[in-house]
């Protein structure tokens, strides 16, 4: 199993308008978030990107794209038809081969020497199947994503069998139906919103998106037919990802580049001095 293609879905009206804001990178280079995301997939040797965009979106993010412009390929989703629409746009661009997905409003962020679409693209080629990307996430949260529920592998403690996947359930279900053996309490694998797919999963989200009667379709129920079906997995990201539409959404991860970045001295220099600041103004608080 290669996977050397990748699907960026960044079609839905929120969303449309994130991957081209201008964000500075670890390197202390200013790029747009759809740059950043490519050179994400690209390090984990991605050779071919599909953008599922918005109509009259393309022009926009060609030119955010910088030097990796010629890798993309443009798809247009033509009204909002949800995640799974979004996805099975790129059907044709797929073909037959296993590809990456990313979502055009996240940034993902990592400390150590291989990115985390790397570390999931190696684990989905070494054990050919489909793997996706999960990060213990409390129960408040799980309102935000979808989650699995499933068993350790063994002698993987980062891996895990996927039995069962449910969109954005209540505490109550993910109770019920996606404990994980070891996990804190209160705790659940939720999506980091990054997978690897083979290509039976294009199938399985067109006959979710037929029993939808055309309406908005998530992935998850597709991802949970799939999961009886044939083997997938859950890896758990020790990095951190970072949803750009959220309150505070671009500033945070602008905030954890920068920590992770060449320039976290100076970064940490500003912060203090502001702080300092703030508390003169603000003696009493």
């Amino acid at each position: 199993m290669k996977v050397r293609k990748a699907v960026i879905t960044a079609a839905a009206p929120q969303q449309r308008t994130l991957p081209v804001q201008s964000i500075v990178d670890r390197d202390g280079a200013e790029k747009s978030v759809l740059a950043i995301l490519a050179e994400e997939a690209v390090r984990a040797g991605i050779e071919e990107i599909c953008v599922v965009v918005c109509p009259g979106d393309e022009a926009a993010y060609r030119g955010a794209a910088g030097d990796h412009a010629g890798r993309l390929t443009f798809i247009e989703q033509p009204v909002p038809g949800g995640y799974a629409d979004a996805l099975c746009r790129a059907r044709d661009f797929v073909r037959d081969e296993s590809f990456l997905q990313l979502v055009g409003d996240h940034l993902y962020v990592h400390r150590g020497d291989r990115n985390c679409a790397q570390m999931l693209v190696q684990t989905a080629e070494s054990e050919s199947c489909s793997v996706s990307a999960v990060k213990p996430t409390r129960e408040s949260l799980l309102p935000r994503f979808g989650a699995v529920g499933g068993q350790v592998v063994h002698g993987r403690p980062d891996l895990y069998r996927i039995e069962t996947v449910i969109e954005k359930p209540t505490p109550t279900e993910a109770e019920q139906k996606l404990s994980v053996p070891g996990m804190r309490a209160g705790h659940y694998l939720c999506f980091f919103g990054m997978h690897v797919f083979t290509p039976a999963v294009m199938a399985l989200l067109e006959q979710s998106l037929a029993q939808n009667g055309g309406r908005p379709a998530s992935l998850s129920p597709a991802l949970n037919e799939l999961a009886g079906r044939e083997k997938y997995l859950a890896m758990e990201q020790s990095g951190s990802r970072f949803d750009l539409g959220a309150k505070y959404g671009l500033w945070t991860a602008q905030l954890a580049l920068a920590m992770c970045g060449r320039d976290r001295d100076l970064l940490l220099s500003h912060l203090l001095g502001w702080m300092v600041e703030a508390s003169m103004e603000n003696p009493s608080r």
